[in-house]
């Protein structure tokens, strides 16, 4: 069993930045895509970016430029920088692997 979890979220203005982490049990991190996705109140969860065992990262055409996905200096962590948020970047953010979810950390911008 792989335990996802996610850390990092909170509220933000526009135009600010947050780092959001994601810790993983286990070594799957090294051997599978890795992803982050978002679900705002009534949407439907979607995929922000991911990262491939190669790393190659890929991101979403909304967050490009402005989110980065990368591994950890932590084995088995991936992390997520976002920078310049705008408010329709508020939601539950989750992390990904095979048919694994964590729980979600929240990021809310807002002024």
């Amino acid at each position: 069993q792989v335990q996802l979890v996610e850390s990092g979220g909170g509220l933000v203005q526009p135009g600010g930045s947050l780092r959001l982490y994601c810790a993983a049990s286990g070594s799957l991190f090294s051997y599978y895509t890795v992803g982050w996705y978002r679900q705002a109140p009534g949407s439907q969860r979607e995929l922000v970016a991911k990262i491939t065992p190669e790393d190659l990262p890929i991101s979403a055409a909304s967050v490009k430029g402005r989110f980065t996905i990368s591994r950890g200096s932590a084995k088995n962590t991936i992390n997520l920088q976002m920078n310049r948020l705008i408010p329709e970047d508020t939601a539950v953010y989750y992390c990904h692997i095979r048919d694994y979810w964590g729980k979600g950390t929240l990021v809310t911008v807002t002024s």
